[in-house]
């Protein structure tokens, strides 16, 4: 390939699976603050703390610092590497992410920076990489290189930081120009067989002429159970497609392995991905109530309560016992009005349809706290980031009252870039064009029976720099009220511009109790949802300021490395989660995200996903779902309605799971619950299929006499109190432990 076909492809992002790398993970010194001259290779960095790109800043001694960092590496760059390769015109360099703004330097050379201009805080969170020529003057063959790595963190975690794989340097090759595109969805004609289109595709004009190899394996015995090999052939414009259809599946993990061989180069590239399978049963016929067994209201304030069930519609809504004030719709099961006499009002549910009735006991408390359960809901900024607008607000709104409402399901919640730059003439924040009737919108969604949520800030501006609330607390509370908000998630962002740069704990808590005394200014339900990251162990004090939920760690992205530090990381905060007032580990990561206007499958296999939820189920930590939903899959549907596993998530005692065992390859979590039943948590966290045998009455859970399989939802059978389950690498069993 000529080399001006290479270099108009610099900036393509494709699969890759390079014969020979030099790995960039070790050796990085780091330190805060901003020079130029710290690009310069001949500076000493001998003196420059050693760190960990595998972990943000903050983990590694900064704790709570946003501003600049500079990272360095001294590294040999042999010319082997381009000796070795097919091609030998272009060197690629990947370090990890970069959070936010980044300007990456080789021997003092700008190779690479994620912003326009010369503002590296407009700069947004993302891959860190660079492409150069070969012949390129920054590239010493041979010597000693320096890479340095400007960067600047507006919240939350910052720095320079990933999975071990995503920092090398490698020559571009043949194949990275081509990839193995699998993110069609899987179609499933029943659950023992699935189906799968595959694409071989590029951008460049190297005509690619090979061999496609499809293998599918059983994690569990390493057995090759399916292959199959086909002629490939593609180029421009015309990718090579193949359909793939697998029958006799058991539900359980498999591994599916793409594999195209070049003819002419002999490069090869690989793709692996997993195929899905449902555990959760079908949802009955016969009419069940699911969700919470309590809601809380405040004396007053408007009531809006959608009975969560499922079943055959028509259904028909009856409740006994209703508080003066409140009214049922029974055709919809949504109850409206005002309580204004404090008590906890239990009443009766029926619901019905041709084929039966079911019941459910219920309690309405009147009081001071809301919020008694984690909010089941919806957010907008892993699927969109900044470009959510009012269409794909109300899609979401629409697929959850169709598809999940039902289970419980019930926020619909707008994140950053719904505001303008400019305030009204009286001051009043307003939306962007993207938005044209604030109100309407939530009147949509109020019309569904569903909550509405929206963001803002306690700084001048937000984290994708629209307006904040600062200095107008009372008169967008206010706002937010007018518009019918029910949620408000409060991002810190901007506000280190306000606060000192080493805030103590009531500098912490400032912003927070101020928008806390804004909301109760208002005659309306909001539920507070505190997004600073865990800066200064907000579970200490997060509730007690009036936090219903509070983040306890920066942002997560869909990666196993992200969503198993974070989650299997929130022991410190366990004792603060309570009825009203819970952990907030960040939002989901099922389905299709993106962060954007690309959406795309998330990166977290079957298995991943299966634990993604069952853990955040056992922290008490609040669902919201991060993914489009307009284009909500079988298997995504199949982990979001499964009301036992829900159940576990909305007990009304409010505890967050216990570890009861710690072992290198798995790990074993505990959830007291109302009823005196136990959950429990067996989550492999090796990268190998593992065969547990767990004793219960080791664990203290041998007095239980029916164990049940949540996902699954059918008892097991136990051998002398011995629990034994093989689990597929980074998944889970969950337990129901009764009497």
């Amino acid at each position: 390939m000529k080399k001006s076909i290479l270099l108009a492809l610099l900036l393509v992002v494709f699969a890759t699976a390079s014969a020979q790398n030099i790995p960039l993970l070790k050796g990085w010194k780091f330190t805060t603050g901003d020079s130029p001259e710290w690009a310069n290779p001949a500076f000493n960095d001998q003196n420059w703390q050693a760190i960990n790109v595998q972990k943000s800043w903050e983990a590694q001694g900064h704790q709570n610092y946003d501003g600049f960092g500079w990272y360095r590496l001294h590294v040999v760059i042999p010319s082997s590497l381009k000796a070795s390769a097919y091609l030998k015109d272009s060197l690629r360099i990947e370090l990890g992410h970069a959070d936010d703004g980044y300007a990456v330097y080789l021997n003092g050379h700008l190779l690479n920076q994620n912003f326009k201009g010369d503002n590296i805080q407009k700069g947004r969170y993302g891959p860190c990489k660079a492409l150069l020529a070969t012949q390129n003057p920054a590239i010493l063959w041979d010597k000693d290189n320096v890479i340095a790595v400007r960067i600047f963190d507006t919240g939350g975690d910052g720095g320079l930081y990933g999975e071990p794989k995503q920092f090398n340097a490698e020559m571009l090759d043949v194949v990275d120009y081509a990839r193995i595109n699998t993110d069609g969805d899987f179609d499933y004609s029943d659950q023992k067989s699935l189906s799968k289109s595959v694409k071989v595709e590029t951008n460049s004009q190297y005509q690619y002429k090979g061999k496609l190899y499809f293998t599918v394996t059983d994690p569990a015995t390493d057995k090759l159970i399916y292959s199959k090999t086909d002629d490939a052939a593609f180029a421009t414009k015309k990718a090579f497609e193949k359909r793939y259809e697998l029958k006799d599946l058991a539900p359980k993990s498999y591994t599916l392995t793409y594999t195209f061989i070049d003819d002419r180069s002999g490069k090869k590239l690989i793709k692996t991905e997993h195929a899905p399978y449902i555990l959760t049963p079908e949802t009955s016929k016969k009419p069940r109530i699911n969700g919470a067994d309590i809601y809380g209201q405040q004396p007053g304030h408007p009531f809006l309560y959608k009975i969560p069930a499922t079943g055959v519609k028509p259904l028909k809504f009856e409740v006994s016992g209703l508080p003066q004030g409140l009214t049922l719709d029974k055709a919809t099961g949504v109850i409206t009005g005002t309580v204004t006499k404090r008590a906890a009002y239990p009443v009766q549910i029926n619901v019905s349809n041709s084929l039966g009735v079911a019941r459910k006991k219920f309690i309405i408390k009147i009081g001071d706290e809301i919020g008694l359960t984690p909010a089941l809901g919806w957010n907008s900024w892993n699927a969109f980031g900044l470009s959510v607008n009012d269409a794909r607000v109300r899609v979401a709104a629409k697929n959850i009252s169709d598809k999940l409402s039902g289970h419980g399901w019930s926020y619909v919640n707008i994140d950053d870039g719904w505001e303008a730059e400019k305030r009204g003439d009286d001051g009043a924040i307003v939306p962007n064009e993207k938005f044209p009737d604030m109100k309407a919108l939530s009147d949509y969604i109020h019309g569904l029976g569903l909550k509405f949520g929206i963001y803002s800030s306690p700084g001048p501006m937000t984290c994708g720099r629209y307006l904040g609330s600062y200095q107008h607390e009372d008169q967008d509370a206010q706002t937010y009220a007018n518009w019918g908000v029910d949620y408000l998630k409060y991002d810190w962002c901007y506000y280190g511009d306000i606060a000192p740069a080493s805030p103590t704990i009531d500098e912490y808590k400032k912003p927070y109790q101020v928008m806390r005394a804004s909301l109760d200014k208002t005659n309306r339900d909001i539920f507070y949802s505190l997004c600073q990251y865990g800066m200064g162990e907000s579970w200490n004090w997060a509730g007690e300021i009036g936090g219903n939920s509070w983040r306890t760690t920066g942002d997560i992205v869909d990666t196993w490395t992200s969503m198993s530090s974070i989650g299997f990381n929130q022991l410190m905060a366990s004792p603060h989660a309570r009825p009203g007032h819970f952990n907030d580990p960040d939002m989901l990561i099922v389905g299709k995200v993106g962060w954007g206007d690309n959406q795309h499958n998330t990166r977290l296999t079957p298995d991943e996903q299966y634990t993604h939820i069952s853990l955040w189920s056992l922290l008490a930590s609040p669902l919201l779902i991060g993914c489009d939903l307009g284009q909500l899959d079988r298997f995504t549907l199949n982990l979001l309605t499964n009301d036992e596993v829900l159940a576990i998530n909305q007990d009304i005692l409010g505890k967050q799971a216990a570890r009861v065992l710690t072992k290198d390859d798995y790990l074993i979590y505990v959830k007291d619950l109302h009823d005196g039943s136990k959950a429990v948590g067996i989550f492999n966290i090796s990268d190998n299929y593992k065969n547990i045998t767990v004793d219960l009455n080791n664990l203290g859970l041998g007095h239980f006499t029916t164990i049940r399989d949540v996902w699954r939802q059918k008892n097991l059978a136990l051998n002398n109190k011995a629990l034994k389950t093989g689990i597929p690498s980074h998944a889970v069993t969950l337990l129901k432990l009764s009497n």
